[in-house]
């Protein structure tokens, strides 16, 4: 009895998420409604509160669902190269990339640094994309295809700039000449052959 009730507290969880995530894509943080998330999920409004306190709770979740998946596709997209080097850019490119998905331009690009805050937005961030930078640059470095360097500083100055590029993406702007702008700005970082 016991593995059922879990079951079922992890399905409602789950049908939550998966309509906070439907909700706040289609219609914005500030527009939805906890209650009528639950009634969509089909569940009480009790529920709701029992899993995610709040709205806010329940953004918060998805938000970290959402980062956490942005995250994997980065590292698989990299992990699909050998050379340290074209795993910087599959990754950066994925990311910039992940601006044109509705999902990630609402939630995360729009409304998640307002909503949350910019300080737990970034943590967020940190332990999803941009450990994946960190990671990245930190081999690059060990490697000598990029000048030996605090990479700290680095990682965060090329995640700003990806994040802002992402929205740039998500709100109109052409992807295909900010992938070249971020390959000119990845080859000034690259020692020279």
């Amino acid at each position: 009895m016991a593995v059922n009730r879990a079951e079922q507290r992890a399905a409602t969880r789950q049908s939550l998420l998966a309509e906070g995530r439907r909700q706040f894509t289609a219609d914005g943080y500030h527009q939805v409604v906890l209650a009528e998330v639950a009634r969509a999920a089909g569940v009480t409004k009790g529920a709701a509160y029992h899993h995610f306190d709040s709205k806010a709770g329940l953004f918060r979740a998805v938000v970290a669902e959402v980062q956490q998946e942005l995250g994997e596709r980065v590292a698989t997209a990299a992990e699909q190269y050998e050379d340290l080097w074209e795993q910087l850019r599959a990754g950066c490119r994925t990311f910039l990339a992940a601006g044109t998905d509705p999902v990630v331009r609402q939630i995360l690009l729009v409304d998640a640094p307002t909503v949350l805050g910019w300080d737990e937005w970034r943590t967020l961030d940190e332990e999803s994309s941009a450990r994946h930078l960190e990671q990245a640059l930190t081999a690059l470095a060990a490697a000598g295809i990029i000048a030996d360097q605090p990479v700290e500083p680095l990682a965060r100055l090329l995640s700003g700039a990806m994040n802002e590029a992402a929205l740039w993406i998500a709100r109109g702007g052409d992807q295909q000449t900010t992938e070249q702008a971020l390959d000119r700005l990845l080859t000034a970082l690259r020692n020279p052959a």
